[in-house]
């Protein structure tokens, strides 16, 4: 059974009022008293029914999802739950139409955010790159009054509208926590294979986890950055390649994709096993977990980023706040004990 605002006055003791004021921001509400009732609404999982509004409008929103196609397992799987959005379209009143793109790759992108300005959909979700240009068409479709939505991977101080993804910052420390604890103390050598430092997401990362290093654990020794483009294939070569170089390697840490290509090295390599955290918890990752292949895994949930996405989509498209605490989507940490 579905929460209602009933539900949520009970649970942070207040009015439906009191409700009513928050799910809309309104004036009059104090902020601690604003602070239970977006707790309680993220604790009993109430979604607000647009939907059911606007079918007596008869409204139809149109929106465009703009997504990197690569040999990716987590966006294979973001590719899926779009697609199971679109599977539910009707029902939810929307037309989704996703566009491909190759990952990493500015100018791509841009042409796309350029078929966006001409088709002027409700709004459009996209993994950002972090360039001037990418910059620069964001501002024009918030001059042509088109939402946007960035996932994944961020554009701050842009016109974008809103982030559906994790705090990499703290996805980076986790990592290097985890990475300090799991050396236990030990002179130690580490590499870290990423997609590319084009994207934000990757460069937040690695910032949180040197920073952790630097802070906590200054008798590890960081290598020079591995940019795999999330590509199996190369980044077995890349990884196998440094376990060559350098066999006395304690640590890798896999903060973007291509990781059937890492434990494939690792498989194969004739070295000490190294400790291995990495990102999204897919069927290789989840694999490798059990067979100790890989030590942790920070995952995010790719559903739970589409639907947000495309909830903030429509409160944009009808002039509605955005409730932070619902959109907030949170890091977990999968170990071999406590996989689902």
């Amino acid at each position: 059974m579905k929460p209602t605002v009933h539900d949520i006055a009970k649970s942070a003791g207040v009015s439906l009022a009191t409700v009513d004021r928050v799910l809309n921001s309104r004036p009059g509400v104090r902020g601690v008293t604003r602070a239970k009732v977006e707790e309680a609404i993220v604790e009993l999982g109430y979604v607000r029914d647009l939907a059911a509004a606007n079918l007596a409008k008869g409204r139809t929103y149109s929106f465009i999802f703009i997504l990197p196609e690569n040999d990716n397992s987590f966006m294979i799987g973001l590719h899926e739950e779009v697609r199971g959005a679109v599977a539910r379209s009707s029902a939810e009143r929307t037309r989704i139409r996703i566009i491909d793109v190759p990952p990493f790759d500015p100018e791509a992108l841009v042409a796309a955010l350029e078929n966006v300005l001409v088709e002027k959909p409700a709004g459009v979700a996209f993994i950002a790159v972090d360039a001037p240009e990418v910059r620069a068409i964001a501002e024009r479709l918030r001059e042509a009054g088109i939402p946007m939505v960035t996932l994944v991977s961020d554009l701050p101080d842009s016109s974008r509208d809103h982030y559906a993804g994790i705090d990499n910052i703290a996805a980076g420390r986790t990592a290097g926590s985890l990475m300090g604890r799991f050396l236990s103390g030990r002179d130690a050598t580490v590499a870290v294979l990423a997609g590319s430092m084009l994207v934000r997401d990757h460069r937040e990362r690695l910032e949180g986890f040197s920073a952790v290093i630097n802070e906590h654990y200054s008798n590890i020794v960081i290598l020079p950055v591995l940019e795999g483009r999330d590509d199996p294939v190369l980044a077995e070569r890349m990884v196998a390649d440094t376990l060559r170089r350098h066999p006395d390697v304690a640590g890798i840490y896999s903060l973007g994709g291509g990781n059937r290509g890492l434990i494939r090295a690792i498989q194969k390599a004739d070295v000490k096993r190294p400790v291995v955290i990495a990102h999204e918890l897919t069927g290789s990752t989840r694999s490798a977990l059990g067979d100790g292949v890989i030590d942790a895994v920070l995952n995010q949930d790719a559903g739970h980023e589409v639907r947000s996405a495309i909830r903030v989509l429509k409160a944009k498209a009808d002039g509605l706040p955005v409730i932070a605490a619902q959109e907030r989507i949170r890091i977990d940490i999968f170990l071999k004990d406590n996989l689902p």
